[in-house]
């Protein structure tokens, strides 16, 4: 069946919108999951105020983002999680790219990226990927006929605080591919569900920018409830070099 010519002028103007530097890199810091102001943004993307507010009108108006003002302050952030699937799902399909040699700093800010960052409202980086591998392994996800949660699954939920997770317009579980590990990190209401309730116990905490990190009573926990190792949980040495393009 041929699909109607102005589906076909959406798609393209939908695709127009990331196909910008500074408007895929605006999309990519709003990834974190929080809202930021129009200054913020246009810092993070290396470009002057008036050019970024050009930017994010067009964002808004094609429905990548959504505008809150608070007094003379215009914050944004992402319109929603299947916005922020679109974005990490085109992120993943890139291939990686070496970067030249940076500051000691700048490649820590990557290393820790790396380790450990939120996708939007889940767990992303090797934490993100060692969380998922764990659930599977102790049999609390299924993956023989599509992932899914096994009751097993939502007893322990319920053992570490998470309320029951209802069906809805967003999957219950769903695979992320992960820019840096290139292998699946869980999303979907359990991811977001994991990410919230691992901060509320203090088992994360929030770094610079997208990255976070485990806390001495999350190595503790995860090892527990998941069997993490601390190896894994470790944050990146300083001297670690890169840490992957998110």
């Amino acid at each position: 069946m041929t699909a109607p010519p102005t589906d076909g002028r959406r798609l393209a103007d939908l695709a127009a919108l990331l196909a910008d530097d500074t408007r895929a890199a605006i999309c990519l810091a709003l990834l974190d999951g929080r809202a930021w102001t129009a200054g913020e943004l246009a810092r993070c993307a290396g470009v002057a105020a008036s050019t970024a507010s050009e930017h994010l009108t067009r964002l808004v108006h094609g429905g990548l983002l959504v505008e809150e003002r608070q007094g003379r302050h215009r914050y944004l952030r992402l319109a929603g999680p299947a916005v922020a699937q679109l974005i990490e799902d085109l992120a993943g399909h890139v291939p990686p790219v070496p970067r030249p040699a940076r500051s000691l700093r700048a490649a820590a800010a990557d290393a820790a990226v790396a380790h450990a960052r939120t996708c939007y409202d889940h767990l992303a980086g090797r934490l993100g990927v060692r969380v998922r591998d764990a659930l599977l392994t102790r049999g609390l996800l299924d993956n023989a006929d599509g992932l899914a949660l096994t009751p097993a699954g939502r007893d322990w939920l319920a053992d570490i605080g998470v309320e029951p997770l209802r069906g809805g317009r967003r999957p219950l579980v769903r695979d992320c591919l992960d820019w840096t590990e290139r292998r699946p990190h869980l999303a979907g209401a359990l991811g977001a569900a994991l990410c919230r309730r691992f901060a509320e116990l203090g088992w994360t905490a929030r770094g610079s920018g997208r990255s976070i990190r485990v806390t001495p009573a999350g190595v503790a926990a995860l090892a527990e409830v998941l069997g993490i190792g601390a190896a894994d949980l470790a944050p990146p040495r300083r001297d670690d070099g890169g840490g992957g393009r998110a």
